[in-house]
């Protein structure tokens, strides 16, 4: 497609990595972010740019518990574990996913460059290797999902419980399928040969077409993290770095991955404060995946943290009649200076617009009945779906009861301010049932002698 020819269809190339590149919107975010809800969606948009890197020898499970927060105990091949690497003062430096693909290699997913930086620097007796440009990375969301890629396999995939991986045919070809996904509901990752990318993904959309599939942009999958309650690393928090030189040098040898931190635009109430946006995994609601009873990097900062610091994840609800006193702050004449715009992105998830590739990071404070700031408010979006706008708030423990109503700020330091009225809602505000507890087995199991004709 001809830059002409995108413009001219309402698509927008803003995220691309080398030679490749995903459409902002297709037919529109709105329609799209729906068919996670309704049907089924196909993704690229960490396709090329997600760091696949493997860690393999006899000692390499030591290595990982080295460095993670988790205990990684009964990691079983077939299996995948939430893995989160943190510095010395217990700020999330990454998190993703690690996958136990035989006794001993892992696969990673969004762990590099910080994990190939601790490996490169450890006294253990493992091997890296980078995958990034070898593995492509689709993936299939919504309740219709099990049944198109079981079309496109043409076996039977119900036994790929969730949390798990396996290998099965598509397109001739093997791809790994791991029941997983960012959207709240049944979704799975497919992983293979970056040469059969087109080959699987045509294979995939052409089955999903009579169950009503529908491709996802860039825009609608920002989207899904924060109504799925999922804090995501340079989503909704930037990570720290560039503040340790060592680190910074590594980086700068993988800008690839580092476009996301070298040159961050910090935008929201909370302006330049940098510190304030970065996070622990207990702020952000982990507290669960951190196991003290083994020693890894940032151990000693978290037991304190534990200890002092109370914050955790609530999903805040906007106030419909401020939100809507933010957007009508445009239209006030010459006169009155308006509030920063609310209604130009369905997302607070961006890139730069200063010139320099790079990522913006939206944050505004939040404040108690009082006027306090008790923490962080981010990843603001407008709900499609439930038809309010939502954002992720790491507050104290103390104003995370339903109902309690909290403040917002927004605007940047320096021009108008709103006070925005928010409600402490569920967390995560998906409210459909989780991938981890939809029964596949209430799916039908595919009968391939049936003709293929639209399903409702």
């Amino acid at each position: 497609m001809s830059a002409s020819t995108a413009i001219a269809e309402g698509v927008f190339t803003l995220f691309q990595a080398g030679p490749r590149q995903v459409p902002f919107e297709y037919e529109g975010a709105r329609s799209e972010i729906l068919a996670s809800k309704t049907t089924a969606h196909i993704c690229t948009a960490l396709h090329g740019i997600s760091p696949v890197y493997d860690v393999s020898g006899t000692e390499a499970l030591e290595f990982l518990r080295s460095v993670c927060v988790n205990s990684l105990v009964n990691f079983e091949v077939g299996q995948i574990r939430h893995a989160v690497l943190c510095n010395e003062k217990g700020q999330i430096l990454t998190d993703g996913v690690l996958a136990r693909i035989s006794e001993d290699t892992y696969r990673s997913y969004w762990l590099a460059p910080v994990l190939e930086y601790r490996l490169l620097n450890s006294t253990f007796d493992v091997q890296g290797t980078d995958r990034t440009s070898e593995e492509f990375f689709i993936q299939v969301a919504g309740p219709r999902s099990l049944e198109i890629l079981e079309q496109a396999a043409g076996e039977d995939l119900h036994d790929i419980r969730f949390a798990r991986h396996r290998v099965a045919m598509i397109a001739g070809v093997p791809v790994r399928l791991i029941r997983l996904g960012m959207a709240g509901g049944l979704a799975y990752e497919l992983h293979g040969d970056m040469a059969d990318t087109e080959a699987v993904y045509r294979a995939i959309w052409e089955a999903g077409q009579r169950f009503g599939m529908k491709k996802l942009g860039q825009a609608a999958y920002m989207m899904q993290h924060t109504e799925a309650g999922f804090p995501n690393i340079n989503l909704h928090y930037p990570l720290p770095w560039y503040e340790d030189p060592d680190l910074a040098a590594f980086f700068d040898t993988r800008p690839h991955s580092a476009m996301f931190n070298k040159y961050r635009e910090l935008v929201g109430s909370v302006g330049n404060e940098i510190e304030d946006r970065f996070v622990t995994p207990l702020q952000v609601g982990w507290r669960k995946l951190v196991d003290f009873n083994h020693e890894f990097i940032g151990r000693e900062a978290l037991l304190k943290a534990a200890e002092t610091d109370d914050r955790t994840a609530v999903t805040l609800v906007w106030n419909e009649e401020d939100v809507a006193d933010i957007f009508a702050s445009q239209f006030r004449g010459r006169d009155v200076e308006p509030y920063d715009s609310i209604d130009e992105r369905l997302v607070d998830m961006y890139f730069n617009t200063n010139g320099r590739s790079g990522f913006v990071y939206h944050a505004d404070w939040v404040l108690d009945e009082k006027g306090d700031r008790i923490g962080t408010s981010t990843g603001r979006i407008n709900s499609v779906f439930y038809r309010r706008m939502i954002s992720i708030a790491f507050v104290s423990k103390k104003h995370v009861e339903i109902g309690q109503e909290l403040t917002v700020v927004w605007g940047r330091p320096g021009t108008p301010q709103k006070k925005v009225r928010a409600t402490v809602a569920r967390v995560p505000f998906f409210d459909l049932v989780n991938n981890n507890e939809v029964d596949v087995e209430t799916i039908p199991h595919p009968n391939f002698e049936v003709l293929h004709e639209p399903v409702s």
